[in-house]
């Protein structure tokens, strides 16, 4: 067994987004963040289904914030998706609304965001 892993969105808070789309937005993300580990890691993507598929959803207050947290997890290389939305409803196209990091190992993360608050 591996060490406990999970999964932590990040979504932007100035966006005001309602919470349908920041319910829709956060589950883009956590898809995408799991196929893309399941395609460069099986082993880690398989085992966090077994262990429940732990999630946490945060917040940032900017664009910027988002971006500098993407660059991080990139650099420590973590998985990490970035999602921008398609313009159908709230938003205009191509507004970045969150990121996914992981599935990964907690504490890893939890360096990244473990001062965030919870959505």
């Amino acid at each position: 067994m591996l060490d406990e892993l999970k999964q932590v969105i990040v979504v932007r808070n100035d966006l005001k987004m309602g919470k349908g789309k920041i319910a829709t937005q956060v589950a883009h993300a956590a898809v995408t963040a799991f196929y893309e580990t399941l395609l460069k890691n099986r082993k880690i993507a398989e085992e966090w289904l077994n262990q429940g598929q732990k999630k946490i959803v945060v917040k940032v207050n900017s664009l910027d914030e988002l971006l500098e947290l993407y660059e991080k997890a990139k650099s420590n290389y973590l998985n990490v998706v970035l999602v921008e939305d398609r313009g159908l409803t709230q938003l205009p196209e191509g507004t970045i609304t969150c990121i996914a990091i992981g599935p990964h190992n907690s504490a890893e993360i939890d360096k990244l965001t473990g001062k965030l608050k919870l959505l």
